[in-house]
């Protein structure tokens, strides 16, 4: 029996002795290393590796939340302490339960990983090399504004007081991030861009094609301008719908809806969307950032269509949500830390891809505007009324064909409009090392405001 095995089972002995019954205890260890460039020089390195454990437990009825970072007699201690004072003051009328266990579990597909064999004198050579390559691809690259390549992982480990014993990687295989972000300059015209890229097996990353593709992009939007205002047939790249999804991801959640900041509240069975959007939650995709057999209650993990050909069929739910509206939980508790209460979160979630390309949906969209990037997320949208103004920049496209840049515009409307909008949902479903993911989708009507009068 390891050290961390006898340290949890004194620490759910001790709760139970001091009146902590039921109690449940969330155990993460994580190992980190990151580097970043700028201009052919190394600005930062740094190897972390952590160790969290978190208890809670019911005292009287009521749950109660502490955490620790050490491993003593001193420590167990304070988390059983920690855990009454923080159920004394618990005022919640709906607690939440310890759950004990499911009869089974799912069994994730293996994911293939070659992190590990990676040194770091190899990571930071990918870093520079990125770099090297974006800025010798095009001359108009004027300078960088920083390289950086990561890697990650860990796992989370699950035991309480009922028999539940439960262990997982987070995320399965560990993840290799890393991206580089631009200046470039022509004339009186200067822009930035860049490209990120995520994957567990290092042999199928090329830094000089991550490089090359940052470069392409900033120099992509040299001498944009602004489009006149008005209301445009759009394509919204996969990074743009990727983007809007994780910032209105929270409308899904029932703990939101049960809260009123959701206006999907009660709507289970009605027509939220065009028929072609499916949006799927999906805890076991192979290979997913958020992959996993059970979910924060213990609970097991399954696959579900949140919306499924424009109809709402279920929100998200943990066992305390599903157990207030009188419904099964989908899998969806969660945890931002280890001694914390557990809430609702998706894992990976995303929308159903369809068959045809990018390319098919900006040709069919005959004129419009295909938007590559939005900024202001986190002022410009409101994720409990779905209302959002963000400013935006892409390419004008005039008979099927991308032309010109467009930059300083403003897309403005309703993401829950929005999705009633979507004429047809393209193939090139992408996360790149994120656990919401997206196609390109073309959508019917997104306002627009740019310029009074622009040349074309």
């Amino acid at each position: 029996m390891s050290q961390m095995d006898l340290f949890i089972q004194k620490l759910l002995a001790a709760a139970k002795a001091a009146g902590v019954d039921p109690a449940e205890v969330c155990y993460v260890e994580s190992s980190s290393f990151s580097v970043e460039a700028m201009e052919g020089k190394i600005e930062q390195y740094e190897v972390s590796s952590a160790r969290r454990l978190g208890l809670r437990g019911a005292v009287e009825g009521r749950m109660g939340y502490a955490s620790t970072e050490a491993f003593d007699d001193g420590a167990i201690a304070m988390l059983v302490s920690g855990v009454k004072d923080s159920a004394a003051l618990a005022e919640a009328e709906e607690q939440e339960e310890i759950y004990g266990m499911d009869d089974a579990y799912p069994e994730l597909t293996p994911v293939e990983s070659d992190i590990d064999g990676v040194s770091p004198e190899d990571k930071i050579a990918m870093c520079l090399r990125m770099e090297e390559a974006a800025k010798a691809f095009d001359a108009r690259i004027s300078k960088s504004q920083g390289a950086f390549v990561g890697t990650s992982r860990g796992l989370m480990r699950l035991v309480n007081s009922k028999g539940l014993d439960l262990t997982a990687e987070t995320p399965q295989g560990g993840i290799l991030s890393a991206g580089v972000f631009l200046v470039a300059k022509d004339g009186d015209s200067t822009t930035t861009g860049g490209h990120f890229e995520a994957t567990r097996r290092v042999g199928d990353f090329d830094p000089v094609a991550v490089g090359q593709a940052a470069a392409e992009e900033a120099v992509s939007q040299l001498h944009a301008r602004p489009v006149e205002s008005g209301v445009y047939k759009a394509v919204l790249r996969w990074d743009v719908m990727q983007a809007m999804l994780a910032t209105f991801s929270g409308v899904f959640s029932a703990e939101n809806a049960q809260k009123k900041l959701s206006l999907l509240a009660g709507r289970e069975g009605e027509t939220i969307a065009a028929p072609c959007v499916t949006l799927i939650d999906d805890p076991l995709l192979p290979g997913g950032m958020a992959t996993a057999a059970f979910d924060a209650d213990g609970a097991a993990c399954r696959t579900k269509a949140v919306i499924l050909d424009g109809v709402l069929e279920t929100l998200l739910h943990n066992r305390k949500t599903a157990k207030k509206q009188g419904v099964e939980t989908t899998g969806n508790a969660s945890r931002t830390g280890v001694g914390g209460p557990v809430r609702v979160a998706p894992t990976n979630l995303f929308l159903q891809p369809g068959t045809r390309s990018a390319a098919d949906l900006i040709r069919d969209m005959d004129d419009g505007l295909l938007i590559t990037d939005i900024s202001g997320l986190h002022a410009g949208a409101n994720p409990i009324s779905g209302d959002f103004s963000l400013i935006a920049r892409g390419f004008l496209v005039v008979n099927g064909e991308i032309g010109r840049p467009v930059e300083q515009i403003t897309v403005a409307g309703n993401f829950y409009q929005l999705l009633k909008e979507i004429r047809e949902v393209g193939s090139d479903l992408i996360f790149q090392g994120r656990s919401i993911g997206s196609p390109s989708v073309a959508v019917e009507a997104i306002s627009v405001s740019g310029a009074d009068s622009v040349q074309p």
